[in-house]
């Protein structure tokens, strides 16, 4: 008669444990795909019926002791504006139906009952032009990027979303396509084009300029970030990547970098292109077409 070995039964006994381990852990990885795919299913329809069936999404401001009275009680006092909210970008967002009451300016102004009594008490309505917190409600995604290094100073108080938004008429951004009088920064009134937000304030880069930067027809934000960015003058992209993507770079077999057939071999080592002392005119230039100054 043979003997077995005492080890191997052990052996087996390991192996055996071994297979079963790896049978538990794929059924736990499919366990845990099976239930983040239903979390995920079941969030997306919750969200669909939600919208289908007129909920409201995000409450609008509170006012202590206010109740809602409907656009239709702004419109005795605020004629203009509630007649040509029919024509802005948030109307779009204005729920329909009995349930909605016709509610349009409470939904970013709160309740106007106390407002109304007061005879136009501004200290019993919300103003989002004061603060952006009322903003902030939808646009959560904006609120972040004004967290970031370099910003415009809209949480310090110092610009206003509304100076270069426009929440009762038109298109949402000032001179965005529209060629409607729209309100400046400052009360006054004027027909804004395309990078017309931008320029109520940077006013030296308006031009005209004899020899233009394309990219200025493209529009700022071809280069900037309107809101935030962790780079500085709230760039897109740091350094010569900026110019980069649409300069195009070739770099030949003796190891030159060309630019627009230009040699920059030595020259993009110096720093960015518009610090290097070469191309300083960055937005345009009255007498260099290459923008040096």
């Amino acid at each position: 008669m043979r003997s077995h070995s005492p080890g191997v039964p052990v052996r087996i006994r390991a192996v055996r444990l071994a297979r079963l381990t790896r049978w538990l852990i794929g059924k736990r990885e499919k366990l845990w795909w099976v239930v983040g795919g239903s979390a995920a299913l079941t969030l997306i329809l919750l969200s669909c019926s939600s919208m289908e069936s007129g909920h409201a999404i995000v409450a609008p401001p509170s006012i202590p002791g206010a109740e809602f009275v409907g656009s239709d009680e702004c419109a005795t006092c605020h004629d203009t504006i509630v007649r040509d909210f029919r024509t802005a970008s948030h109307a779009r967002l204005k729920a329909q139906g009995d349930n909605a009451k016709s509610m349009g300016c409470e939904t970013c102004h709160g309740p106007g009952s106390l407002h109304v009594k007061g005879g136009g008490d501004r200290s019993k309505i919300v103003n989002p032009r004061k603060s952006p917190t009322t903003c902030f409600q939808c646009h959560t995604d904006v609120r972040s990027s004004f967290d970031l290094p370099h910003h415009h100073p809209v949480v310090e108080g110092k610009v206003s979303c509304t100076d270069c938004h426009n929440p009762h008429k038109g298109d949402a951004i000032k001179g965005g396509g529209t060629n409607m009088p729209q309100s400046v920064k400052g009360g006054s009134i004027a027909m804004l084009g395309p990078n017309g937000a931008c320029l109520q304030c940077h006013v030296s880069q308006r031009g005209p300029y004899v020899f233009e930067h394309e990219a200025i027809r493209e529009g700022c934000i071809t280069c900037h970030s309107p809101h935030g960015s962790v780079n500085q003058k709230l760039l897109t992209q740091r350094s010569a990547n900026l110019c980069l993507k649409c300069h195009f770079q070739q770099q030949t077999s003796d190891g030159k970098i060309l630019i627009s057939d230009s040699d920059h071999t030595s020259r993009i080592q110096q720093g960015t292109c518009w610090s290097a002392g070469c191309h300083e005119a960055v937005h345009g230039s009255q007498v260099n077409q290459h923008f040096r100054y």
